[in-house]
């Protein structure tokens, strides 16, 4: 079974120095049938003027990763901990019993595009900590890479959950005329997609109906998924996908 979220249906704010959309309810934007899926609860998608950006402010019990799409940010926070995340990079900022942290956009001259996606922790009061990674896109091209895990797998960032993010990016001009990337899951997990640039068609209910479904996606469109044994997402342009699979 699929369930849309198109880009338009979201919350949007634009404050000039943010423009910002929330999939899930956040902040002001409150909707009682988009609280989150599993234990996704957040999934922002930033863009933020030169030199702008959040001041210092408080988190407590989340996993927080940042995911830049376009430009620079930079962080710093209570730990010591400070960076620049740049496209290709997942940054895990784990909350945890309080941590305090700013982000700002990097660069004077170009706006950052980025989401920002909170994961609720399966362990509460934990210590506070930081990761980041970087994942060339040529490691990720017609291809599922995990990107962050509960175990650290195939070198990813560490989450507090049972939730497993890929990244993909999808390429016609390397395997014809359209690209797939196919994804397992196991019994009683769900996942959600979320499309990060161009579209994509997502093969979905091959265990009941053996051809399947294929139901479009365009740009910073979501879907989540329940009762799947596996999906298939196919483009035939230039497309980034993440994908989360959860418990």
């Amino acid at each position: 079974m699929i369930t849309l979220r198109k880009a338009g249906q979201r919350g949007h704010f634009d404050f000039g120095w943010l423009d910002t959309n929330h999939t899930f309810s956040f902040g002001e934007y409150h909707d009682p049938s988009h609280m989150g899926f599993r234990s996704l609860r957040v999934i922002n998608e930033d863009r933020v003027a030169a030199g702008k950006g959040f001041g210092t402010h408080g988190h407590r019990d989340m996993e927080i990763l940042t995911y830049v799409l376009e430009g620079a940010l930079e962080h710093k926070d209570s730990t010591g901990t400070q960076g620049i995340i740049k496209p290709g990079d997942a940054q895990r900022m784990s909350a945890g019993s309080g941590i305090m942290h700013s982000e700002k956009n990097a660069s004077d001259e170009e706006p950052v595009h980025f989401l920002q996606i909170w994961i609720m922790p399966s362990e509460r009061g934990i210590a506070p900590g930081y990761e980041q990674k970087h994942f060339p896109a040529g490691d990720r091209l017609n291809k599922p890479r995990v990107i962050a895990s509960p175990d650290g797998r195939e070198g990813s960032v560490r989450l507090r959950q049972d939730a497993v993010i890929h990244s993909t990016v999808l390429d016609p001009g390397t395997a014809g005329g359209s690209a797939e990337v196919t994804f397992a899951l196991s019994p009683g997990r769900g996942a959600w997609i979320q499309v990060a640039r161009g579209s994509v068609e997502v093969g979905h209910g091959f265990a009941e109906a053996g051809a399947g479904t294929w139901t479009a996606l365009a740009q910073s469109d979501g879907a989540a998924l329940s009762g799947e044994e596996r999906i298939t997402l196919r483009a035939s342009g230039k497309a980034e996908v993440l994908l989360f699979d959860l418990a």
